[in-house]
């Protein structure tokens, strides 16, 4: 009896044993197809991101105002990416052009939420920059929208996609925050 006691006891513990290590293993599986899913939401990859994304949103609808930097009065574009990236620690560039220097150039297809994009002015033949916005959101199909202030028929912080003027006026995508 004690010997069929046993060997019900040392089966039922290797089998024990077993489901375990079959839960442990279906656990890491989860984990690692839930780190593959989560690394390609870029807004939900990197928190940093996160954050300032929350915070410039917060900013939409603030006014247009040339020369500023201020949320008071309204931002000009590169008072807003200035204004909300210092709130994040980084205070290196003030105008489109510090931006475009002081960033770490990046190719728009390595381009990630929170990385800044640099555009000519309003004419597009002038090839140096004179526009930021700060990467917003980036879908599936590779799609980019951008936040910024903008001197055009939104007159303030407003999104938009990057293509069709925006795009034709894109000089570079630099990261300011590593």
């Amino acid at each position: 009896m004690k010997k069929i006691l046993l060997t019900i006891l040392l089966l039922g513990s290797v089998a024990f044993s077993s489901k375990a290590q079959d839960n442990v293993s279906l656990t890491m599986q989860y984990q690692k197809m839930m780190e593959k899913v989560i690394s390609r939401i870029p807004e939900v990859a990197n928190s940093t991101s996160n954050k300032i994304m929350d915070f410039a949103k917060s900013l939409i609808g603030t006014r247009y105002r040339y020369a500023s930097s201020n949320p008071e009065i309204g931002f000009d574009c590169s008072g807003f990416v200035s204004y909300v990236y210092k709130q994040f620690g980084y205070s290196g560039a003030r105008s489109s052009a510090d931006f475009a220097k002081k960033g770490k150039a990046i190719k728009l297809a390595d381009a990630k939420v929170g990385d800044v994009l640099v555009f000519t002015g309003s004419n597009s033949r002038v090839r140096r920059p004179g526009h930021v916005g700060i990467i917003y959101s980036i879908d599936e199909a590779g799609k980019i929208k951008f936040i910024h202030s903008s001197s055009g028929k939104a007159k303030g912080v407003t999104i938009t996609d990057l293509e069709g003027y925006y795009k034709n006026r894109f000089l570079k995508a630099v990261t300011v925050m590593e």
